[in-house]
């Protein structure tokens, strides 16, 4: 064997075992020890006691992450890292909420039936629970809150550079359509101060936005909305934002919700749409795989500039530009036809 093939194999036998990694720092985010170590190292013994669990167990799992770059260990106690740091619940766009989410065990079970999602080409995790993903959550409302704290987290990560990339400053009213807990929409309007919002969500993810709203200091010129964008969307707006929407859906559900915004966008109004684009074929991409997460989760997918062109299309837009922006999405804007 030579020393390619070796580094071939040392290569794939990585990534076959990266769920190990997934999971170790799932536990970690659920036991909070990135929160523990915020004002410096602690001892294995120390960090056992505030969670609970058994010093020598523990001592192994982050002898493991600081393998990886998460925690390091330093004369006999451990300590952050620029990694870890991201684990925190304090920091801005905490990922500890998103880890905490992916090693669910509704998660973690829908992930483990791939195989029957490409076999019967929809959702696995319908077909284990016999309801889809948003019905489950609104079912259990403890799940439901990790889950919209996780997308809170990773909307923290990506709202600065999606204001900085488009130009806002001609719109003065915009309605986030599925707007959850409001991080995108808040973000918006702290940056255009004579703008007015709209947070438009499902009944049992509104609850969350007024805190961040709140905190925001955007409660005055920002209003909560209810209901479902299958049905109809607050008319008259001049923008309506999706972020992350589209893609939890397949084609006809998607022209469905564009349609609904269309029925209420005015005909000199815009449509937005934040989304992963994908890359083509060969090129890294982590869509890719969110695309793999869409079909086991919810029986949607990523697309491709010419698959939202076609979205746009049937719903009544047309698709005007594609804005790249500093984070893994982009800004698609679309006219009314």
């Amino acid at each position: 064997m030579t020393p390619d093939d070796r580094s071939l194999l040392d290569t794939l036998r990585r990534l076959t075992n990266g769920f190990q990694v997934s999971q170790a720092i799932h536990v970690a985010a659920t036991l909070g020890l990135a929160d523990l170590l915020r004002d410096g190292p602690r001892s294995v013994d120390d960090l056992a006691a505030a969670t609970g669990t058994t010093a020598s167990a523990l001592n192994r799992l982050l002898r493991a992450l600081a393998s990886v770059g998460i925690f390091a260990y330093v004369d006999g106690r451990f300590g952050q890292t620029a990694l870890s740091n991201y684990l925190r619940s304090d920091v801005t766009a905490s990922l500890r909420a998103w880890a905490m989410r992916v090693g669910r065990p509704d998660h973690w079970r829908t992930w483990g039936e791939l195989e029957r999602s490409l076999r019967s080409g929809t959702s696995a995790f319908r077909e284990l629970y016999g309801v889809t993903a948003w019905d489950w959550r609104a079912a259990h409302p403890e799940e439901n809150a990790i889950f919209n704290a996780a997308m809170t987290g990773l909307s923290a990560g990506m709202v600065e550079s999606i204001v900085a990339a488009y130009d806002f400053s001609q719109i003065r009213s915009i309605v986030d359509v599925g707007g959850g807990e409001g991080a995108l929409l808040t973000a918006i309007l702290a940056a255009n101060p004579d703008m007015r919002g709209i947070v438009f969500d499902l009944p049992h993810v509104l609850p969350g936005a007024s805190d961040v709203l709140q905190r925001a200091g955007v409660t005055d010129r920002c209003e909560l909305v209810a209901g479902s964008f299958f049905e109809t969307v607050p008319p008259g707006a001049d923008a309506y934002i999706l972020k992350s929407i589209i893609h939890d859906w397949d084609d006809a559900a998607s022209v469905a919700i564009l349609r609904s915004c269309r029925a209420a966008v005015p005909s000199t109004g815009r449509l937005l749409l934040v989304e992963h684009v994908l890359k083509p074929v060969n090129e890294p991409d982590p869509a890719r795989f969110s695309d793999l997460n869409m079909l086991v989760m919810l029986g949607g997918q990523e697309r491709d500039p010419d698959e939202f062109a076609r979205l746009c299309a049937n719903a009544g837009f047309q698709l005007s530009a594609i804005i790249p922006t500093a984070s893994t999405h982009s800004v698609l804007e679309a006219r009314p036809v």
